[in-house]
């Protein structure tokens, strides 16, 4: 297998990223991968934001997964800097190669590296298959979260 490279994402990989985002059945609902104008105004924003990590799982010069990474700097758990890891997206020809895995391990380094002392991230209740991912992988379903659309 072809090493897989993880990196920052470029406004070159959006129509990828998009993609990746579209191909589910939450995100065939809600994502519009023919019209990347609203993505290249939030692209823009994601990375001009030094808070904000958005990278770019790369095998073989085609983009295989994605997730966005987020610092959160904090005065709870006395002071304590968090990341939050959303967005996380593998191609489906990739699902079940061990490229979540990676993924996951990327993010978890990283956040050490940004001086984090905590991984949080969210997975819609429907996804009881990423539930069982997160949670091989050591993470512990903590909270119960509520959205409100705007």
């Amino acid at each position: 297998m072809t090493d897989l490279t993880i990196r920052r994402a470029t406004a070159e990989d959006l129509p990828a990223i998009v993609a990746l985002l579209a191909d589910d059945a939450l995100g065939a609902t809600r994502e519009s991968p023919d019209d990347l104008t609203p993505y290249r105004a939030a692209f823009a924003r994601v990375d001009g934001d030094p808070h904000q990590h958005l990278v770019a799982a790369e095998r073989a010069g085609r983009t295989v997964g994605t997730l966005q990474l987020t610092v959160i700097p904090g005065l709870s758990r006395k002071g304590s800097t968090r990341t939050v890891i959303e967005a996380v997206r593998i191609h489906a020809d990739e699902r079940g190669s061990g490229l979540g895995t990676e993924l996951i391990q990327w993010a978890i380094e990283r956040s050490r590296e940004l001086g984090a002392d905590l991984v949080q991230l969210t997975s819609d209740a429907t996804r009881t298959d990423a539930h069982r991912f997160y949670e091989k992988l050591g993470f512990v379903p903590s909270h119960v979260g509520f959205k409100l659309q705007l």
